[in-house]
């Protein structure tokens, strides 16, 4: 039996893992994959938009070589300060469902049972990509992540989707030599994507050397061609690989395993205190990007981490300070 069960060791999880310690709690993290899973899986050399202070976990600097951390030192530090913590962590291990009740949990694993008082989600989003649902879509030649370009070199490459991760890989792709066709259901690249990101891909676009189509979305996916339809109707262009890049959601059969109510709202938003981050199921907790359910753009490692203080405080049976969430998304470390 332990203080607190942790699921998902990625950075927020880890903000919760330390939290939990420096309140006196037992804390386990339990996670699927590898410490920092999601960033694993980020593009090679990937530059995290936020500077290094506002990822910053259990207040240990994070030092880098540039203005902004890319992915490899950030999977770094994050090893790095769940080391130095000394963490108990259960890596490669699989969360199946959590059942018993509030003090006498049973959260079980695909490696066996683990006692718990308390239960923390931290799951993010990234394993579970938002599907196109056409046919075509499980060919060998799609994928919905992006690593690097390489592979993609004299080719063509279609990038479905308008925002961030579909700019920045069509841009890395047209410099590395591929032939870049990106598609995009609504009418103009998002006003979401960095304002020192989107210059440069509508510059691209002006030239000529990144094809953009935009009313436009993919209906099949075939061997060596796309079928889309567009203002002009029906057309079939030629592909070698596609990039879906069209966003992810959170694992709701393991939130649903957990007991974990979801909202009939557009978001899927999971239910908890705004305060405390307690759902319906009483014990158990949800932290981080999760709390967003679809609306993934809602909560960061930047503000995420501050739930672990909350949460940790509730289950220490400390007094909460009330927090304006709403407006606090960019916090420097407690």
């Amino acid at each position: 039996m332990t203080d607190v069960v942790i699921v998902g060791g990625g950075p927020v999880g880890l903000a919760c893992a330390i939290q939990a310690q420096r309140e006196g709690l037992r804390a386990l993290v339990v996670e699927k994959g590898t410490v920092a899973q999601s960033l694993v899986g980020y593009p090679v050399k990937m530059e995290f938009f936020s500077t290094p202070e506002l990822i910053e976990i259990g207040g240990h600097p994070f030092p880098v070589h540039g203005q902004k951390p890319l992915r490899e030192e950030a999977i770094e530090y994050y090893h790095r300060v769940a080391q130095n913590e000394g963490l108990a962590l259960r890596l490669y291990e699989r969360v199946l469902r959590v059942e018993g009740e509030c003090d006498d949990f049973r959260v079980v694993t695909d490696k066996g049972t683990i006692g718990a008082r308390r239960v923390v989600v931290a799951i993010g989003f990234f394993d579970h990509p938002n599907l196109l649902r056409v046919p075509g879509e499980d060919l060998p030649k799609v994928t919905h992540y992006y690593k690097e370009a390489y592979p993609y070199f004299g080719q063509r490459v279609a990038v479905i989707g308008a925002r961030n991760s579909a700019a920045k890989a069509a841009l890395d792709c047209c410099r590395h030599g591929a032939r870049v066709t990106l598609l995009a259901r609504g009418a103009e690249l998002s006003r979401r994507i960095k304002y020192w990101i989107r210059p440069d891909l509508e510059n691209r676009i002006a030239q000529g050397a990144i094809a953009a189509r935009f009313n436009t979305v993919v209906r099949e996916i075939r061997a060596s061609s796309l079928l889309v339809e567009g203002p002009g109707g029906m057309e079939e262009i030629g592909n070698d690989y596609v990039l879906a890049l069209t966003g992810y959601h959170p694992d709701y059969s393991l939130l649903q395993a957990v007991g974990v109510a979801i909202a009939d709202d557009e978001w899927n938003t999971p239910v908890f205190d705004a305060q405390s981050f307690e759902t319906t199921r009483k014990g158990v907790y949800v932290a981080g990007t999760v709390c967003g359910g679809r609306r993934t753009g809602r909560w960061f490692i930047e503000n995420g981490r501050v739930h672990a203080v909350q949460i940790m405080r509730h289950i220490a049976g400390r007094d909460l300070e009330a927090v304006d969430f709403e407006n606090r998304h960019w916090v420097t470390a407690e």
